[in-house]
């Protein structure tokens, strides 16, 4: 059993390097379907379930003291490539759509827990706020919002089990809906017009940046700039009053870490190259962390999460058809807008190619805009399901 705190952090990082090496390097299809955070998940909690990680005091404080350092890091690396600004020009329609998709997810999350209630495990509410902030945002978020609200390991694994299962089943829906865009535009009386001439500007940016090399200079500054704003944010974040369970210090910090994020994507700093490849790094870490807490003996729960989570995207997806037809939204803006909620920077992107190439950069702003967004979403999700 690992008892050493030191050898605690040497197993969980090596085995998120472990399933970020295999991950890159297979051409294996297993990894489309099964995503290398799942796997680090899932490997974090076996060693821990089978007791090959211990809980000893050392280890405790080794899980808390780097988790801590690392979350406001990882946030504010990821909202340097947000530079709130360029929002603007994806025009009403695509704001309508992006806001639409996001409030639709909190009313079907607070529809959902009210509809089963009885049957979740206590503390559940919880896990539904961080699963929010992942379903508003991303990985990151969630895994911010775990910390924040410091859920219990146990039900966060049902949380991380519905992000899979539903997410992927959503995932698939979007895209084989692809083919019928000419139908459904038809249906809600869309015009699809503004979407040339955004597409047309943002592919220019998109070229200008993507042959960019990250250099040393270029990390040794990104990851010293995370290090001092994060200490700062956390030092001022103690001084602040608590409010609740759900504003304390750690609410605080992160809140200063975000307003720095987005004040500095308007600057030239925004212009380095790697600070995604960083914050990747780390959210591959934080993520072996929290599995390593997680104890899956309980997991017999899980199916009425799963329903749960179909709930909730049923919800969602209802609402988003009244929308279209109030609004005359095109079936573009309401998928990349779901999935900028939903799947973030791992699948918004992805849809927005499949319809012209053209469209990435706009499933990338959107999916940006999910990363700063999201955390909030969780909270206040949180907030209203623990008043239920």
């Amino acid at each position: 059993m690992i008892q050493e705190g030191f050898l605690y952090l040497g197993v969980v990082i090596g085995l998120a390097g472990l399933v970020a090496w295999l991950e890159s390097g297979s051409k294996s299809k297993f990894f489309k379907v099964v995503p290398g955070i799942v796997l680090i998940y899932f490997g974090g909690a076996i060693l821990k379930t089978t007791g090959i990680i211990g809980s000893t005091e050392a280890v405790d404080a080794a899980y808390g003291n780097v988790r801590d350092v690392l979350l406001p890091m990882l946030i504010l690396l990821m909202l340097l490539n947000c530079d709130l600004r360029k929002l603007v020009k994806l025009g009403p329609k695509m704001l309508i759509g992006y806001f639409t998709a996001s409030i639709s997810i909190i009313l079907g999350f607070v529809l959902t827990y009210l509809l089963f209630q009885g049957l979740y495990a206590s503390e559940t509410w919880k896990a539904f706020g961080a699963l929010a902030g992942s379903w508003t945002g991303g990985s990151a978020n969630m895994v911010i919002i775990q910390g924040i609200l410091e859920v219990p390991e146990n039900i966060f694994g049902y949380a991380l089990i519905m992000d899979t299962v539903n997410y992927s089943t959503w995932v698939m829906i979007m895209f084989w809906l692809v083919p019928f865009a000419a139908v459904f535009n038809k249906w809600a009386k869309s015009d699809t017009s503004h979407l040339d001439e955004v597409s047309a500007e943002l592919k220019e940016e998109h070229e200008e940046q993507k042959d960019k090399f990250t250099k040393f200079v270029h990390l040794m500054g990104l990851i010293s700039l995370a290090i001092f704003v994060s200490a700062v944010a956390a030092k001022v974040g103690s001084l602040l009053p608590s409010f609740g369970t759900v504003v304390n210090a750690t609410t605080w910090t992160i809140l200063i870490v975000s307003i720095a994020g987005v004040v500095l994507a308007m600057t030239k700093i925004s212009k380095v190259p790697g600070s995604m490849d960083v914050a990747n790094v780390l959210l591959y870490i934080v993520i072996a962390l929290i599995a390593s807490r997680a104890d899956f003996s309980q997991l017999f729960q899980a199916p009425i999460y799963i329903v749960s989570g179909f709930a909730i995207l049923a919800i969602h997806g209802i609402l988003l058809m009244i929308a279209a037809r109030l609004f005359k939204l095109d079936l573009f803006t309401l998928g990349v807008s779901s999935l900028a909620n939903i799947g973030g920077m791992a699948s918004a992107p992805l849809l927005a190619g499949a319809y012209h190439r053209s469209l990435i950069p706009i499933g990338v702003l959107m999916a940006l805009a999910g990363s700063f967004l999201g955390t909030y979403y969780g909270l206040l999700t949180a907030k209203i399901l623990s008043l239920l």
